[in-house]
């Protein structure tokens, strides 16, 4: 509850909006947190009993360096988190806080799932038709090797099905050109294994000008590309914004907002992280992803697929 710029009171917001749907009536949520702040906040806008404080006095800081502070602020709200979430007490875990202290505290707190060389962070695409893709890896990875992308492109087809609803997703490694061959030593290398990788619809090279149309479901590329790409996505809302189109549905499908946050895949337990500036939406929105990756027990499916993959 206490990460992000807005915190908490856009995470109570978020919470609001999220039980006015009476079909998340039963849905548990644990708010953790400063209970002095948490608890007239949640008097004010009439948050349901359903939701459980967990008291957590102290915030870990976007500047401060996250190893350090996890061992340092055991009583932070992403400490105790990962603590409730590694002891079984809580099935998925959200935090728009400090994104390093989120990804230490995934790799350290919850086990890494058997046969993932490195887990990695997707985003949503907007397609032009209507529909959405996968970019992996956005960030979380910034030099690759040929055998983790092969690993990516398996875990983006797995959340590809089971959470956007796509059948067999088709995969295309993001290039310079559509040829085989094409492209630097990391994309040359990593083509083969795709395309003998049966346990996913690769579809070849995808270039740059592909990645808005329907051309490929799961886009792979290694971190320093994908988060150049996201980044370039994400301004795409607000130079509509700046030139008055931010009225046209394509364009609003840029907001961070609309997707809430990043699961981390990879991992043995639903981790989510969201933007530093997430708002009431994105809060919501986040616990949509969360509740969908615990009912369709996506982790356990992936760990499922790399056990056949070994």
């Amino acid at each position: 509850m206490m990460g992000g710029d807005f915190a908490p009171l856009e995470a109570v917001k978020g919470l609001k909006s999220f039980y006015s749907d009476d079909a998340n009536g039963s849905i548990i949520v644990f708010a953790i947190g400063d209970e002095t702040i948490l608890q007239p906040l949640f008097a004010e806008h009439n948050i349901p009993d359903i939701v459980r404080i967990i008291h957590a006095p102290e915030v870990i800081g976007y500047n401060e360096a996250p190893t350090r502070a996890l061992k340092e602020k055991t009583k932070s709200s992403i400490a105790v988190g990962f603590y409730l979430l590694s002891e079984g007490k809580i099935d998925a875990f959200i935090s728009a806080g400090n994104t390093g202290a989120m990804l230490v505290g995934t790799m350290y707190s919850i086990k890494t799932i058997e046969g993932v060389l490195r887990p990695t962070i997707p985003t949503v695409i907007p397609k032009l038709n209507g529909s959405t893709g996968l970019l992996l890896d956005v960030g979380l990875n910034a030099d690759c090797k040929p055998e983790q992308l092969n690993q990516f492109a398996l875990l983006g087809s797995l959340y590809c099905q089971y959470i956007l609803k796509k059948d067999s997703p088709r995969v295309g490694l993001i290039n310079v050109g559509e040829e085989e061959g094409k492209g630097n030593i990391l994309s040359q290398s990593t083509y083969p294994l795709l395309k003998e990788n049966s346990q996913i619809n690769f579809v070849g090279n995808i270039e740059g000008r592909d990645l808005f149309i329907d051309k490929a479901d799961v886009m792979v590329c290694d971190g320093f590309t994908g988060n150049i790409i996201l980044k370039l996505a994400e301004s795409f809302y607000d130079v509509a914004k700046e030139r008055n189109f931010q009225d046209d549905a394509y364009f609003k499908r840029f907001h961070y907002e609309e997707y809430g946050g990043t699961p981390v895949l990879g991992v043995s337990k639903p981790v989510i992280i969201g933007h530093g500036i997430s708002s009431a939406i994105a809060f919501q929105n986040m616990l949509h992803i969360a509740i969908q990756m615990v009912e369709t027990d996506l982790c356990n499916k992936i760990q499922s697929s790399f056990s056949t993959l070994s």
